[in-house]
C-alpha cells in the first residue's frame, strides 16, 4: 500500500467477510478491498463472518468476530469463551484433527516460503487425550471488586479473567489454586498491584507430578517475608493434604519476571520428585521441566531415537536444563555433555545424574554457544549434537562452532518453526542436509504452539 493511501476500512466498522486462513497464532484471516489483511480472533477459514473492526494499522486491521453467518465443519463447540479470550485455549474452536493439521501446515508453509521446498514435514503426532495435560501453572493474583481473584489476563493486557477450571491444566492443579486463593482470602492477604507496585500476592506457581502425583506449591511475594507465615502454612496443609512442597518465592522487581532468585521452604521439601522415559527427575521451583509429560516422552524418544546413539558416540546437548534428554541418552552412548545458562538448573542436572547412577554425563554452566567454543577448543569432537534451545533459537555463533566441530547428526528441537527455518538456512549452508521429514509433536493441543524434531545430517 502506498504510503498515503488510507487503510480501506475504519475502526467501528462493521464488515460481513470471508475467512480464508488462519495465522500463526490461530487467528481467522479475511482480506478486504483486494488484499488489506482483517485479523479475527475464533475465526476459521471457509466460513463467512460479520466482524467489528477494532483497531486498524497500515497494512492490517484487527476485527471483533460478532456473528458466524455460514460455519466450517471444523468448528466445534467451545468449553468457555473466557479460555478464549485470555489466550489459554485460543484454538479451542478447531477440531482436534485440525489443529494437527494445522500445526504441520505451519512449519511446511515456512520451509517453502524459505525456499527450501526439499524439505518435507510429516503429520503431526497428536494426544489421546488433548485436554488436562499441563504439569505446571504460574498464575496471577490481582484484586477485583474488592477480593483476591485468580485467573489469567486478557490476551494482549494485564486485565485479570477469573478462571477456576483451566482446561488444559491437570484437575490437582486447578484443584490446588482454588484453594490456595481461599486460604489466602481467608487471611485477607492484599494482592499486588502492578500499577502502584503494592499489595503482597504476586502469582502462586502449582507443579504436579504425573508420575508421582507429588505437589508443590510456590507463593510469589513482593516483600522479603510472609506475614503470619505459620497460620498460613498450616491452612494450606489442611487444605492440601497432599502437598509436598510449600515454598516462598520473594520477588520485589517492577518488571514481568514471575519468580524472583530468593526462595524459602515453608513446609515438605524444596522439590518434588518425577520421572520421564524411566529416568528419575528432582524438579525445584526455577526448574525449566517441559509442561506436557505426555507428549514430552514422545517428544524426546524421538530425538533419542534420531541420534541413533552407538556405545563410542560422544553427545552435546545444548540448553540441557535439569539434564532431561541427557541423562535419557547417556545409557546409551559414551559420553554426554551438557550445557545451560541457568545455574540451579545444572546444579539439578547433577544431581539427577546421580540419583539416576548415571556416571558419563559431565554438566557446565554457561551460554551454550560460549561453551560450545570452548569445548571445540579442548578438542571434543561429539558424533551428536542435540539442541532444545528457547523460542529465539540458536545464535549464529553457536552455528559457527557446531559447523566446525562437523558432528554426524544435530538433532534440533524446536519450540518455534521461525527459528527453527531460519537456522535450518544457515546448517544447510554449512554443509548439512535434511534427508528426513521433520516430525511435528503437539506438546500444547487447544493452542498454535507446536515442536518439532528435525535430523541435520553430514554431507
Amino acid at each position: 500500500m502506498s504510503k498515503n493511501k488510507q487503510a480501506p476500512v475504519t475502526k467501528n466498522e462493521t464488515l460481513d467477510v470471508d475467512v480464508t486462513d488462519l495465522t500463526y497464532e490461530g487467528m481467522g484471516v479475511a482480506k478486504v478491498d483486494g488484499g488489506y489483511p482483517l485479523f479475527i480472533e475464533d475465526a476459521l477459514p471457509g466460513e463467512q463472518v460479520t466482524a467489528k473492526v477494532i483497531k486498524v494499522k497500515k497494512n492490517f486491521a484487527f476485527a471483533k468476530l460478532l456473528k458466524v453467518n455460514q460455519s466450517s465443519p471444523d468448528r466445534v463447540a467451545i468449553v468457555n469463551k473466557k479460555l478464549t479470550q485470555s489466550g489459554i485455549a485460543p484454538l479451542q474452536h478447531l477440531s482436534y484433527d485440525k489443529q494437527l493439521e494445522f500445526k504441520q501446515h505451519q512449519i511446511a508453509e515456512l520451509f517453502q516460503k524459505a525456499h527450501l521446498d526439499q524439505v518435507q514435514v510429516a503429520p503431526t503426532i497428536g494426544m489421546e487425550h488433548p485436554v488436562q495435560y499441563r504439569n505446571k501453572a504460574q498464575i496471577p493474583v490481582r484484586e477485583l471488586h474488592g477480593q483476591l481473584e485468580t485467573g489469567f489476563y486478557r490476551r494482549h493486557s494485564h486485565d485479570l479473567i477469573p478462571i477456576e477450571d483451566f482446561y488444559i491444566q491437570d484437575p490437582a492443579i486447578d484443584d490446588a489454586i482454588v484453594k490456595v486463593r481461599d486460604v489466602l482470602r481467608e487471611f485477607q492477604l492484599p494482592a499486588y498491584n502492578e500499577t502502584t507496585h503494592q499489595g503482597l500476592i504476586r502469582n502462586i506457581m502449582v507443579r504436579y507430578g504425573k508420575y508421582s502425583h507429588e505437589l508443590m506449591v510456590v507463593l510469589v511475594i513482593n516483600d522479603r517475608h510472609l506475614p503470619r507465615a505459620a497460620e498460613i502454612t498450616e491452612a494450606i496443609e489442611s487444605a492440601l493434604p497432599n502437598l509436598d512442597s510449600l515454598v516462598v518465592n520473594v520477588n520485589q522487581s517492577t518488571g514481568n519476571r514471575l519468580l524472583g532468585d530468593k526462595s524459602m521452604v515453608l513446609a515438605g521439601k524444596d522439590y518434588i520428585m518425577d520421572q520421564l522415559l524411566g529416568t528419575k527427575f528432582l524438579i525445584s521451583p526455577l526448574s525449566f521441566y517441559q509442561v506436557n509429560p505426555v507428549q514430552t516422552e514422545k517428544l524426546y524418544s524421538l530425538a533419542i531415537e534420531k541420534a541413533q546413539l552407538t556405545k563410542d558416540d560422544i553427545v552435546i546437548d545444548a540448553y540441557c536444563g535439569i539434564g532431561t534428554i541427557s541423562l535419557a541418552m547417556a545409557p546409551q552412548g559414551k559420553h554426554v555433555y551438557g550445557v545451560d545458562v541457568v545455574k540451579e538448573a545444572i546444579q539439578d542436572a547433577r544431581t539427577n545424574a546421580k540419583l539416576n547412577h548415571i556416571e558419563n554425563a559431565t554438566f557446565v554452566t554457561g551460554k551454550a554457544e560460549d561453551q560450545m567454543q570452548k569445548w571445540e577448543v579442548e578438542g571434543i569432537k561429539p558424533n551428536v549434537i542435540v539442541v532444545d534451545p528457547p523460542r529465539k533459537g540458536l545464535d549464529a555463533s553457536f552455528i559457527e562452532s557446531a559447523l566446525k566441530m562437523r558432528p554426524e547428526r544435530l538433532v534440533y528441537v524446536s519450540c518455534n518453526p521461525a527459528t527453527l527455518v531460519r537456522d535450518a538456512q544457515l546448517l544447510l549452508d554449512g554443509g548439512y542436509t535434511i534427508d528426513q521429514p521433520v516430525q511435528p509433536v503437539d506438546q500444547f493441543p487447544q493452542t498454535p504452539h507446536v515442536e518439532s524434531v528435525t535430523v541435520f545430517t553430514k554431507k
